[in-house]
């Protein structure tokens, strides 16, 4: 993953650096009356872990990198409105104090790591292919790419592929089969800007564990928001 999360942030900054190369209108000659808009997106986020047990809290890097393409299909005259539908790639890491281990007996064991645990890193990363759904309101026009815009929406996704880490000197904990993990990604979301930057917010619709309790009892109600910038290229 970390070669993965380095092709991304090439990408990142590649796409970025497209907006301030283009013209902000374009000659009236050209004006395309059945335009669209923003058909491929790409962003960056902080995660903030929501839902942990009593004592979890944030510990390390916790963040995320997202692409992908949208169809966008406006709905009215002014082309204003929108619906989009397409798929897309998130990659998150959340760095937190929650230990998912497994006894003899692989059994899952949730476990909160306070001030008496000493460890170097505590991870739980997942890779999701989504297929996300926006209803958009904008100020475009045919002959300008500068504009505002509220896209809001959910996203459905399922995480092929996750991994929980501890580390500490000498000992190193791996966990990628964890019964309670839910493959099944549901999220809100929310992106508002103007031209090339967007704020971005996505919030967790299900918990990423279904049943699971710590050692203590608490029960693990693992949920994210994310909150970043989005880029959209036409």
């Amino acid at each position: 993953m970390p070669k993965a999360l380095k092709i991304f942030f090439t990408l990142l900054l590649i796409l970025v650096s497209i907006p301030t190369l283009a013209q902000d209108t374009i000659a009236s000659a050209n004006v395309d009356t059945e335009y669209r808009e923003d058909q491929f997106y790409i962003g960056v986020t902080y995660n903030l872990p929501l839902g942990l047990p009593t004592g979890g809290n944030i510990r390390g890097l916790s963040g995320g990198l997202q692409l992908g393409f949208l169809r966008d299909m406006p709905i009215n005259k002014r082309r204003n409105l929108a619906i989009a539908i397409g798929a897309g790639l998130a990659l998150d890491q959340f760095g937190q104090n929650l230990f998912i281990g497994e006894t003899e007996n692989d059994e899952t064991i949730f476990r909160i790591l306070d001030g008496t645990v000493q460890f170097t890193r505590n991870r739980f990363n997942m890779a999701v292919i989504e297929a996300p759904i926006e209803f958009r309101w904008r100020t475009s026009t045919a002959s300008t790419y500068k504009f505002w815009r509220v896209y809001t929406g959910f996203r459905v996704g399922y995480a092929y592929w996750y991994k929980s880490t501890f580390k500490q000197p000498g000992n190193t904990v791996n966990q990628t089969k964890i019964s309670e993990f839910d493959p099944i990604r549901l999220s809100a979301t929310i992106s508002m800007g103007y031209n090339t930057f967007n704020f971005f917010a996505s919030y967790s619709i299900n918990p990423f564990f279904k049943d699971a309790v710590t050692v203590n009892g608490n029960n693990v109600d693992f949920k994210t928001l994310k909150v970043g910038l989005l880029f959209y290229i036409l």
